[in-house]
């Protein structure tokens, strides 16, 4: 798998007001329209058959899409292109841009064209621009919570099966940084890599052999694997699970001769005080696989018969 088949930029800094960074910068045309293209299907199988019954064919409309909470804006281009998939005649303007902040009650978009290409692609649309948009909802809140910290917001790998280059843009757009998009960009020996290889040293050693210029980064889960690891110079430590005190002896033991990250355990509650350890990554997996969605509806507001 090429890794340039799906983004340019994976681990580029972050773009907490969303300028500079498109979807269609992170993941190609193809891919997005076969992940709505499949989105489409399993919603209209046959067909819609409430819209194709009830709203005559040449009908215009103008809806607009509301937000019903507070929220951090992601999956505009999913929008447009669901639309553009359906009826390409169908205008979108969008009045909020990604990466923005936005209120209960504001007009996100405008959209005029055929009435039976808005209904039908309603809930698809919807629910790709609700599930990004909290996850930017979420990831700007940790990213509010260290603010004045050297610390980066990280994501995970604990995506949703096929969407994880949405996700991940989302994550982007509320502020955070992307960690690796997959097993094929990134070295990481976790746990159960050194459980199988019987040790760290094992495990840097033949990956050092058979591999000598991606980046590694190393998962530990005390005191004791940070020195092994530091006396290996990998140049990426990560504490898994470690409270804030070992966390802090940690630091001391590698600071300045390892990037560090923290995975593991992270909260809202506790995300400032792990920031304030000097550690240079935050992981977060609760970013993608727990964040709430932004509750938004269509509404019609105008049919020209």
């Amino acid at each position: 798998m090429k890794q340039n088949q799906f983004t340019k930029s994976p681990r580029k800094g972050c773009d907490p007001a969303g300028q500079g960074f498109s979807l269609a910068k992170s993941i190609s045309i193809k891919i997005l329209n076969s992940i709505i293209i499949h989105a489409l299907k399993e919603d209209i199988g046959k067909g819609d058959i409430t819209t194709r019954l009830t709203v005559p064919a040449n009908l215009k409309t103008t809806a607009h899409i509301i937000a019903k909470q507070n929220g951090i804006l992601a999956g505009s281009e999913v929008v447009q292109q669901v639309f553009k998939i359906l009826n390409p005649k169908v205008n979108i303007s969008f009045r909020i841009k990604d990466g923005a902040k936005f209120n209960t009650g504001v007009i996100i978009a405008k959209l005029t064209g055929n009435a039976r290409a808005l209904l039908t692609g309603e809930r698809t649309a919807l629910n790709v621009l609700c599930r990004l948009s909290g996850i930017a909802t979420l990831t700007r809140k940790f990213v509010d919570k260290i603010s004045g910290t050297k610390a980066k917001i990280y994501d995970t790998r604990k995506t949703t099966p096929n969407l994880r280059f949405l996700e991940k843009y989302a994550v982007r757009m509320g502020g955070g940084t992307n960690h690796r998009f997959g097993l094929y960009d990134m070295i990481l020996i976790k746990d159960n890599h050194i459980q199988a290889a019987g040790s760290i040293t094992n495990a840097i050693m033949r990956t050092r052999k058979n591999n000598s210029k991606m980046l590694i980064e190393v998962e530990t889960k005390n005191l004791s694997e940070v020195k092994e690891s530091l006396q290996l110079e990998v140049p990426i430590i990560m504490f898994d699970n470690m409270n804030l005190k070992q966390i802090r002896e940690a630091v001391k033991l590698a600071k300045g001769k390892a990037k560090l990250e923290v995975s593991g355990g992270v909260n809202l509650r506790n995300v400032r005080k792990i920031a304030e350890t000097g550690v240079d990554y935050i992981s977060v997996g609760a970013l993608t696989h727990s964040a709430p969605t932004i509750d938004m509806s269509m509404e019609i507001r105008k049919a020209n018969f």
